[in-house]
């Protein structure tokens, strides 16, 4: 639901409504004081859990904001929605909730936003599906809001080096190979995490925080903060006090997202060379506040857009490490002193984009995280859209990091995550094939599962690039390699996908843009006319509403529609 500009103070309608004692006698229960109920209402949306790292201590991060608020004329109050953990829910049977998490958090902070008729709104995530599902929810209530990114975890050492997440997961497939003792996988288990904060590389939470911040829906430098430092707690009470700066000058969430600041987001993720999960939030986030954003505008910007990250996990460096040279906020002031931003767009701060980042220092001279413009890693954003006769509304490649642009070769189908990881475990998936796992679509997963264990697998066993993988599914930030998700239509709507058969010849393309498979119409027509539609795979429960209101991928894989 959406609230017209002429509300502007929302909790009044509790405070001297009709049922204004009933109301105020239970918000006397939860603390207020007369002086109290004179004051905006300012909800803090907090995504704490003890069940992942990335959000283990956004208790703290709320109950500053909330001192934030308070301190400076608000009347704050603190609510919790749920999180998942990718990174655990990856590999088996818990990644299907994953995308679906962050449908049930958008709607849990709109129902309860709607319902306590809170004036403005501070949201802290951590997570991958945190970041999106916070901004949709802010979208569709457009109240005056601020997004506070929880914040990036340290990189673990071992043996001198770097570790992270994805070292663990790339770990087991070199397990497998008999490359990696019992005793070195125990070791990089135990390194990888070593405290609070979300997943370290240009994966997909640091990836939607950054695109947040390009959007202006955060504080300058949220993005980059890491999650421990004592300036991510700074912050959350700024954000605090900021929002009701938003509040008394009428500034809106609709106000901030237009097309011209999602055009800044995928800016942003495609110099940094991002997870190809911004096309799924970026186009859910678009829906909410009623942007027309399609996957064409990702491909328009991809072209202008260089590659300039040297950022996990094709690259070298963690997003600490970025932050230690300036952050997200010196690349954007790069990529605005390049004319690639757009920098009349309105921010939280209540000025625009151009004049938060005339306040932020540039990038460290001396660094080798961000190339210079003349000497990108990639002359073009990695993130690529292929159509062709595969893929007709569309697929999402990522290419950074890879030496080939161009992939043909013949399929290995396989119809579940489980049945190709045994395959490539029992060493049946060989150097020159294109790995083909479908019906794990939005709808056929159902819940679009990422596919980190495979690509992962992929790697430890030394095939990375040598053989591509193709999916109605999605994958991780953490993956890389030649990949390719998001293929639209899904096999379980009829798809195209669901017509391949072992030794179909594929053909990837990512200067052409095509994705496409070897048949005559004929034989097409023939399959086609075969195929019949498989039940859903649940009978019951959230996954079943899901299965039944979900989208296609290529339209945010949202279910509002």
């Amino acid at each position: 639901m959406t609230e017209g500009k002429d509300l502007r103070i929302r909790s009044k309608v509790i405070s001297e409504g009709v049922n204004r004692v009933p109301n105020r006698a239970m918000l006397r229960a939860v603390g207020f004081t007369d002086e109290d109920f004179k004051k905006p209402m300012v909800g803090v949306a907090s995504t704490w859990s003890e069940v992942t790292p990335c959000n283990m201590h956004i208790d703290a991060l709320a109950a500053r904001t909330n001192e934030g608020a308070r301190r400076h004329g608000g009347a704050p109050l603190i609510f919790n929605t749920i999180t998942v953990s990718d990174g655990i829910s990856m590999g088996h049977g818990g990644m299907l909730f994953s995308l679906p998490s962050r449908e049930a958090i958008a709607d849990s902070i709109e129902i309860v936003t709607g319902a306590e008729r809170f004036d403005s709104l501070v949201a802290i995530g951590g997570c991958d599906k945190n970041t999106p599902a916070c901004l949709m929810a802010i979208g569709r209530l457009n109240i005056p809001s601020i997004y506070v990114y929880g914040g990036t975890i340290q990189p673990g050492k071992l043996d001198g080096k770097d570790v992270d997440i994805v070292t663990a997961f790339e770990a087991v497939g070199q397990y497998h190979e008999g490359k990696m003792s019992d005793e070195a996988l125990h070791q990089v288990e135990c390194s990888v995490c070593p405290g609070a904060g979300a997943c370290g590389g240009m994966y997909t939470a640091n990836t939607m925080a950054a695109a947040a911040e390009a959007m202006g829906m955060t504080l300058p430098g949220s993005s980059s903060t890491p999650a421990i430092s004592p300036d991510k707690a700074t912050e959350c009470e700024a954000a605090g006090k900021q929002v009701l700066s938003l509040l008394e000058q009428g500034i809106y969430p609709r106000d901030i997202m237009t097309k011209q600041a999602f055009e800044n987001a995928i800016t942003v993720v495609m110099a940094l060379g991002g997870s190809t999960n911004a096309f799924l939030h970026l186009l859910a986030i678009a829906h909410s506040v009623e942007v027309d954003l399609t996957l064409d505008d990702f491909e328009r910007i991809r072209l202008r857009v260089p590659h300039l990250a040297d950022l996990k996990p094709s690259g070298r460096h963690v997003m600490q490490d970025l932050n230690d040279i300036g952050g997200v906020p010196g690349v954007m002031k790069l990529l605005l002193a390049e004319g690639l931003l757009h920098g009349d767009c309105l921010t939280v701060t209540g000025k625009t984009l151009a004049q938060n980042l005339a306040e932020s220092a540039s990038l460290r001279d001396e660094q080798a995280i961000i190339r210079p413009l003349d000497k990108p890693l990639k002359p073009n954003g990695p993130l690529v859209v292929l159509r062709g006769n595969l893929a007709p509304e569309g697929a999402v490649a990522k290419m950074s990091g890879m030496k080939i642009n161009r992939f043909v070769g013949p399929t290995k189908v396989f119809d579940s995550e489980e049945d190709a990881t045994a395959a490539i475990l029992r060493n049946e998936i060989q150097k020159g094939d294109v790995l083909v796992i479908r019906y794990c679509g939005p709808k056929g997963g159902p819940g679009m599962p990422e596919m980190l264990s495979v690509t992962a697998l992929i790697v430890g066993k030394g095939l990375g690039g040598e053989v591509a993988l193709i999916t109605d599914g999605r994958f991780s930030g953490g993956s890389h390699g030649f990949v390719v998700g998001h293929v639209s239509p899904e096999a379980q709507v009829g798809g195209p996908i669901a017509l391949l058969r072992d030794g179909d010849l594929i053909t990837i393309d990512s200067e052409t843009q095509q994705i496409s498979f070897g048949v005559s119409e004929e034989e097409l027509a023939a399959r086609v006319q075969a195929w019949e539609q498989p039940p859903l795979k649940v009978k019951s429960g959230v996954l079943l509403k899901y299965a039944k209101l979900v989208s296609s991928a290529s339209k945010g894989a949202v279910t509002d529609l």
